[in-house]
């Protein structure tokens, strides 16, 4: 080849190599431009790492009883914060030498891990994930700012924001951050939640292995803490503890003491939460509607703020009145043996087992379980054991949801009692409800019929129609007519004649003798003398609630609720100042200051350095003045009488100044009692939710008044032996009670047969003196009255309670006692 043409050939590829030179280096240039685009717009729409400097991890709800102890907390996950000087060494050791050796030394990104990461992130034979790469302060900004999305787009941004993170926070904050967020397993976030529920200890307690064993869950923890994976987990806990040796952390002697060790782990515990369901959900529901439910709905939800809130909740009276309850309903049932099922669960939706436990259906009474039939013959638990049902009756069918008793080698069915009711206590004081329970057991159901039914009260509605006569110038002396009433209640209703319970009626007697025998005659005697407008108007203004003026309503027709009852009844043991019924004292966010509390009196002056030396300064009374001082005391001691010698007589040998009052309703349907003490009122109703007929032997004495006894008797220590104490303006005078008129011989006694009484007045409304006319009346009343009782017979006062009918004007009560 001659000159000219090796100059050609040696141009042309020489020209041929600089182009694709050229075209390489554009393609460089455009791919670092690229990259850099990339990268910033990458950057670009990352979240802000300033916000994790006032990040707040998101807390549970702790609730503390009225004594100041832990009561239950609301949380969807585990959660316990922590300050970096709270974390033990060894702990961050052994995380360090787990997740991120150098973390002290990097500036967010490790490059050797990551190069590692990408390496095994190209390798065709991997599987899953790749390994490695991620440094702790990559973890929390995964954790706290990214989400959990699989990618290397993911990646890159966690590279990014880890380096800005170190660029806002120190190394012990991130570390901080991290331990406290880091999910490990068993709805545990952070290392002192996975503690307890690994080890039931706190992260100061933990020993060389088990803090081991936790800085090996943020690779698998959802795998490492089950039984089948066991040797895994010994394995990566001994991987750990050889780095620790490694990293100088830990002498190679401990480190072999402690792959000695077993796993050591608990089962997992529930958490500690008192027998209150139905009162913890009550406050439940109240701190959502102050606060929202998610850190979406505000700082300081229910799921995530971390609120402190102190409730009212008495631990002693609630098991008491939840033991009372359950007492009674178990007795109405009997002998009736298995009712039916709780619920019923459908087989085609899966497993029946796993439905059980995702229904969260429980009960906590003896050794009881829940359980559901997954077969004819054999029942099946939440856990997934299955056993033979001892004696399953024909009746069941799979999937129904059963309670259950161990019973040798399987279980024995128990019966739920079909007939419920509810239970409430309260300080008349303050309002504070002291214990609530809605039912059998919260775990069977959330309706809480201590708030949320609505019932007919009967006679226990009496004390307020009394109350507003009280108002309206008449007196517990005052004669009623108990005798034949009849009214014309308009083109609908017709006219309706009242009767007593048990029929019969006949003569007059004192107001205080038809509140004692709750004689329903003389009640609707008294409503029509005050004005069934002024009745109506004191049930509404003591919470009951509001009705239309017919006169059935002062017997109990209407509807209400237990808790209305109880604050109805606290304002009359209050002096007639009513406190609204509370359940949570006041709520305190995470970092303790006061963001709510129910009493917002003010005290003026309480606080040492503003003290002048004078008289010490006192709260302003609490609460709304809803009667007349006087009228509610008197119509207590009234009330008081029901217990010595009327319908609430069981009560009588409990020896204590207690006042209430019975009540039963058409059917009957419902049986209730309600009264109390100076400190303690309580309220309670035995009935089937679908309104029926409860049997015509039960009453409100007999059903509802033992489940106070019983209450009272299992906190008798609660209960002070002192009286009521008489407002200003009271005057007590001695008085015969059958005939209502003045006495000044004799003496009162604590007799229930006694003649002679303290009875209660306004001023200038005591009765005159009584006469021998009087005397002479009176006695042919009480033969008249034992007269009436020998020609009823037995038989009559049951065929009385037969009738059943809802409209107004319809609803009887029990009488009897001692007259």
């Amino acid at each position: 080849m001659n000159d000219p043409q090796r100059l050609r050939a040696w141009f042309t590829v020489n020209w041929a190599h600089s182009q694709r030179l050229r075209v390489a280096s554009y393609i460089a240039g455009f791919g670092v431009v690229m990259i850099v685009l990339g990268w910033a717009t990458l950057a670009r729409n990352l979240p802000d790492a300033e916000s994790l400097v006032d990040y707040e991890t998101p807390l549970p709800t702790v609730v503390r009883g009225v004594d100041g102890e832990i009561v239950h907390s609301y949380a969807r996950e585990r959660r316990v914060q922590l300050q970096y000087v709270d974390f033990p060494a060894r702990l961050i050791e052994a995380f360090l030498s787990a997740e991120d050796k150098t973390f002290f030394r990097h500036g967010g990104v490790d490059l050797t891990g990551t190069l590692g990461a990408v390496i095994d992130y190209a390798n065709p034979m991997r599987r899953g994930r790749a390994v490695g790469g991620s440094t702790i302060t990559q973890q929390v900004a995964k954790n706290l700012l990214l989400g959990d999305e699989y990618s290397v787009t993911r990646k890159l941004k966690e590279m990014i924001l880890a380096t800005r993170i170190e660029g806002v926070l120190t190394k012990k904050e991130i570390l901080e951050l991290y331990l406290n967020e880091i999910p490990l397993g068993r709805r545990s976030f952070g290392v002192q939640a996975a503690a307890r529920a690994y080890f039931d200890k706190d992260v100061g307690d933990l020993a060389l292995h088990e803090a081991a064993f936790l800085a090996i869950l943020p690779k698998a923890p959802e795998r490492y803490g089950r039984k089948k994976f066991e040797g895994m987990a010994i394995a990566r806990r001994n991987f750990v503890l050889d780095q620790m040796v490694a990293n100088d952390f830990v002498s190679a002697a401990d480190a072999a003491k402690a792959k000695a060790m077993p796993l050591g782990l608990v089962q997992q515990r529930s958490e500690r939460s008192a027998d209150a369901g139905y009162f913890l959900e009550e406050v439940r529901r109240q701190l959502i509607d102050k606060f929202g439910e998610t850190a979406e709905e505000g700082s300081n939800s229910v799921y995530a703020g971390g609120l402190w809130v102190r409730t009212s909740l008495d631990i002693e009276l609630q098991n008491a009145g939840r033991d009372a309850l359950r007492g009674a309903l178990l007795r109405y049932h009997g002998n009736r043996g298995f009712t039916g099922p709780v619920a019923t669960l459908n087989p085609d939706n899966g497993d029946l087992t796993s439905q059980l436990a995702s229904s969260n259906l429980s009960i906590n009474y003896k050794g009881w379980r829940v359980g559901v039939v997954v077969a004819p013959g054999r029942i099946g638990f939440s856990d997934g054991e299955e056993y033979p049902i001892v004696d399953a009756p024909s009746t069941l069918k799979t999937g129904d949801v059963v309670a259950a008793e161990k019973s040798g080698n399987g279980f024995r069915l128990r019966a739920i009692p079909e007939v419920s009711g509810a239970f409430l206590a309260e300080a008349p004081q303050t309002g504070r409800v002291l214990a609530m329970q809605g039912g059998f057991d919260s775990r069977l159901g959330a309706f809480n019929r201590a708030t949320q039914a609505l019932r007919q009260p009967g006679s226990t509605i009496k004390p307020f129609v009394y109350a507003a006569a009280l108002d309206q110038g008449m007196t517990p002396a005052t004669q009623v007519p108990d005798q034949t009433f009849c009214v014309y209640q308009g083109a609908g209703l017709g006219e309706k004649c009242f009767r007593n319970f048990g029929g019969g009626g006949g003569g007059v007697h004192t107001m205080r003798w038809g509140l004692e025998q709750s004689r329903n005659l003389m009640t609707v005697h008294i409503a029509d003398t005050t004005g069934m407008d002024n009745v109506i108007k004191t049930f509404k203004r003591v919470g009951i609630g509001s009705y239309d003026p017919y006169y059935s309503f002062a017997l109990g027709a209407g509807d209400t609720t237990v808790a209305r009852m109880v604050n109805a009844y606290a304002a009359l043991a209050n002096w007639g100042r009513q406190n609204a019924g509370s359940v949570i004292d006041y709520v305190q966010d995470r970092r303790g200051k006061v963001i709510f509390r129910s009493d917002k009196r003010n005290c003026t002056g309480c606080n040492m350095e503003q003290w002048d030396g004078q008289p010490m300064p006192r709260f302003e009374p609490s609460g709304k003045q809803v009667l007349d001082p006087r009228t509610a005391f008197q119509v207590v001691h009234m009330l008081q009488g029901v217990v010595t010698r009327g319908t609430a007589v069981r009560l009588r040998d409990l020896n204590l100044p207690l006042f209430g009052k019975t009540g039963t309703t058409n059917g009957p349907t419902n049986a209730w009692f309600v009264g109390g003490s100076p400190d303690i009122v309580a309220g309670m109703y035995v009935g089937f939710d679908q309104p029926r007929n409860l049997g015509g032997w039960v009453q409100g004495g007999n059903t509802a008044a033992p489940i106070m006894k019983e209450f009272v008797q299992k906190t008798k220590d609660r209960w002070i032996a002192e009286d009521f104490v008489a407002p200003p303006g009271v005057r007590m005078v001695k008085i015969d009670r059958v005939t209502g008129k003045r006495v000044f011989e004799g003496t009162p006694t604590d007799d229930p047969k006694a003649s002679i009484i303290w009875e209660a007045f306004k001023p200038d409304t005591e009765p005159p003196r009584a006469t021998r006319s009087d005397a002479i009346a009176a006695k042919r009343n009480e033969i008249l009255e034992l007269i009436r009782r020998a020609r009823q017979g037995p038989s009559a006062e049951s065929k009385a309670k037969e009738s059943n009918a809802t409209r107004p004007g319809d609803f009887v009560e029990e009488q009897g006692g001692v007259y």
